[in-house]
């Protein structure tokens, strides 16, 4: 192990006993209430303060057919239906990371019931880094500025009574966030349910010992803590969806990184199984989109907005 891999060790030990220490003094009940979204294999979350009745919603889903182009809003429309008939409050709309997989709903939700809209700061590298694939063009700024709050590692705010503390977990993407609200974490594509392991770590950004790192980090909150993931894709086995687990059972059971599992061991791991993988369905879709806070492209002259499709160049024979 380097000086640097032994201070790395010892940054992520105290950054996960500073917010274990936070948590097991604050560790009010949050009422969460999650959609599952097959198409996509998404799961999205609404979280509120049950005394104060203020909410969020956590990695909104757009619903969107690529064959057709066209975009419909049935997965938004419950979440909305639930907070109105709940007579919840919509403070914030979070992301976890800029999604490869779906386009999320935020504007749409922010249009009909106001509420802040939240990533990590990291988003501003995903901005240009995917700015520059997609030929975004001057008229993208690549400030975050579709954004209302960028947070940083270790950030906090409220919803309600409730705290909520951010967590960066890198490794899925540069970007990643987790946020800790209450006795739940709401952990994005680091985890899935024990039974199927890890997100994959070979997008723009990914790292697969980040992602190990990052996984740990949060493994060191207490084991009660409810962990809240942002898709399930049913393990072999298993008949139903399930988007909510435990931090005990992914310590005693996940079968990329239960406890006793070695770093190298993981990177190897989770390196050959990456390039096995194919490229999510909607991924050129969703990238676009979602850098933009979940707003489409502006239309071009003839009033039509248009999704690019970076091809790659053509063989020679």
């Amino acid at each position: 192990m380097t000086h640097h891999d032994r201070a790395d060790d010892q940054a992520l030990a105290r950054a996960s006993e500073q917010v274990t220490a936070t948590l097991c003094g604050k560790r009010a009940k949050a009422a969460v209430q999650g959609f599952f979204d097959e198409p996509t294999n998404t799961a999205t979350f609404v979280v509120h303060d049950p005394l104060t009745r203020a909410a969020a919603v956590i990695d909104s889903v757009l619903d969107f057919d690529p064959a057709a182009g066209a975009i419909s809003y049935e997965a938004a429309d419950k979440v909305i239906a639930y907070i109105r008939e709940n007579d919840l409050s919509l403070g914030w709309i979070l992301e976890t990371h800029v999604h490869a997989d779906h386009l999320s709903a935020a504007p749409y939700l922010q249009q009909q019931l106001g509420g802040r809209l939240g990533i990590g700061r990291g988003i501003l590298q995903v901005q240009n880094e995917f700015g520059k694939l997609f030929n975004a063009g001057t008229d993208f700024a690549r400030t975050g500025e579709e954004f209302d709050r960028l947070f940083d590692d270790g950030d906090s705010f409220m919803i309600g009574d409730v705290e909520a503390i951010v967590l960066h977990v890198p490794g899925h993407t540069s970007a990643d966030l987790a946020y800790v609200i209450g006795d739940a974490a709401f952990v994005g594509d680091t985890l899935f349910m024990p039974d199927y392991g890890t997100a994959r770590a070979d997008f723009p950004g990914g790292d697969a010992r980040q992602l190990f790192r990052s996984i740990r980090r949060l493994l060191a909150l207490p084991d009660d803590t409810r962990l809240l993931l942002c898709h399930d894709y049913k393990a072999p086995g298993r008949d139903s969806f399930v988007y909510e687990t435990t931090v005990a059972a992914q310590r005693a059971g996940n079968v990329h990184v239960r406890d006793g599992t070695a770093e190298d061991d993981f990177v190897s791991m989770r390196t050959a199984r990456d390039r096995t993988l194919k490229a999510p369905r909607l991924i050129m879709p969703s990238i676009q989109v979602n850098m933009r806070g979940g707003r489409l492209p502006e239309p071009e002259a003839n009033g039509t907005r248009y999704l690019k499709i970076p091809l790659s160049p053509m063989p020679r024979s």
